[in-house]
């Protein structure tokens, strides 16, 4: 039986676009760590680098949803070039504020406006469901994108670690940057399968994606789900400094990703009946409880098999994430709705890398991995409360419909999802 995976990429212009996102999304899983090493590398404290690191996040939180919203109306081309231009500007003046030992709140001022940066994965998942909507194939591409997703946290942090702590200490945003860059050119010349635009006089309905409370609710536990990864992220990098050996740490969030990489291969293998909503609260509650072995690591091997594990159950609940945001935003909204979910990502990502950098000062690495599991938890309290929501359709919205009238939302209920 051919693969699913090498059938997707029949369609004309597939590769190219996808070869293109995945340079351009290099520098979410770069510029976090480089600019931890960086700072800390520096002279700066974990405390100071985890601030800096949840300025950026936060201030994508709030502009990233807006500039996909102007994608959305626009499209690509003309809103994510200037948008990346201002980003890679104002990572360039961080960068220099750093060597040249400005004052801290210099450092800020730049993390601020460098949230300009737009979400390169929405883009190509905007891309995907344009070509295969209302059909199996859709899956198979979301389940692809999450895999793209996780080679970028395997290859990313290493690199940046590595370039940081190895070359100089700029080294690992620098070269984040240029990624930015040259995936953002590549990604928007491919005109071809770039998604309609649908300018404001097309549609009366100029609010937000984020009224539909399926999309609230997501949102909500991906806050959560963000603090995981900024927690994480900050702890282990400060485990594997307490245990001799600072360059392991991207090593180690590396693997993490190999995990979930190779849980997300097999999960867009599978085909699954019944309603996809279910699925998903099992995943987030298995990403709460594989918390739990981090905080018993007492050593760098322990730690390596626990984050192995924890990765497993990471792609397949951003894939079916994916499937319900197409199922509950409209069509005219779809990049702006799975932004929003990269922004609850973000905020998440703030909050977790800053409340474990004080931890981390003040009780060491391993006490770090309580901020993990208590965002777990939260995640998980968030999801069933808020699964009554996610079984309905948006309140005030037709979902999508097929030729034949079915609802998308019905549809990832019955069929293959």
């Amino acid at each position: 039986m051919p693969s699913p995976y090498r059938a997707i990429f029949a369609t004309p212009g597939t590769k190219g676009f996808t070869a293109a996102g995945l340079i351009g999304r290099m520098p979410l899983s770069m510029v976090g760590i480089g600019v931890l090493t960086m700072v800390t590398e520096l002279g700066g404290s974990y405390a100071l680098a985890g601030g800096i690191t949840a300025t950026i996040a936060l201030s994508a939180a709030a502009v990233g949803p807006q500039v996909s919203r102007l994608v959305d109306q626009h499209g690509q081309r003309r809103v994510l070039r200037p948008a990346t231009l201002i980003a890679a500007a104002s990572v360039t003046g961080l960068l220099i504020a750093a060597a040249q030992g400005w004052p801290s709140w210099t450092l800020f001022v730049f993390a601020v406006v460098a949230g300009c940066v737009p979400s390169v994965g929405s883009m190509v998942r905007a891309r995907w469901t344009a070509l295969f909507r209302d059909t199996p194939q859709l899956h198979t591409a979301y389940s692809f994108e999450s895999i793209v997703d996780e080679l970028c946290f395997i290859v990313g942090p290493p690199l940046a670690a590595t370039l940081s702590a190895g070359w100089f200490p700029e080294a690992g945003p620098v070269v984040a940057v240029v990624f930015l860059v040259t995936g953002v050119w590549w990604l928007t010349a491919l005109t071809a399968t770039e998604p309609e635009p649908h300018p404001r006089h097309e549609h009366s309905d100029l609010s937000s994606a984020l009224r539909s409370p399926g999309l609230r609710v997501l949102v909500a536990t991906f806050v959560a789900t963000g603090a995981i990864f900024g927690s994480v992220d900050v702890a282990t990098l400060a485990f594997a400094e307490e245990h001799g050996n600072k360059s392991l740490g991207g090593v180690f969030l590396a693997v993490w990703a190999f995990g979930s990489c190779l849980a997300g291969i097999v999960f867009g293998l599978m085909h699954f009946k019944g309603k996809a909503e279910p699925r998903w609260v099992v995943g987030i509650s298995a990403m709460a409880v594989s918390m739990i072995p981090l905080l018993l690591a007492g050593n760098l091997p322990f730690l390596a098999v626990a984050l192995f594990v924890s990765g497993l159950a990471i792609a397949p609940t951003m894939i079916t994430t994916m499937a319900l945001i197409e199922a509950h935003v409209p069509h005219a909204k779809l990049t702006e709705g799975m932004t929003w979910i990269s922004t609850g990502l973000a905020v998440g990502i703030a909050l977790g890398s800053s409340v474990t950098g004080w931890v981390v000062d003040a009780a060491g690495a391993r006490t770090g991995y309580v901020v993990s599991i208590s965002a777990g938890a939260a995640a998980a309290a968030v999801a069933f409360a808020g699964y009554r929501r996610l079984t309905r359709p948006a309140q005030g919205e037709e979902p999508a419909t097929d030729g034949d009238g079915d609802s998308t939302e019905r549809q990832h209920g019955d069929r293959v999802a």
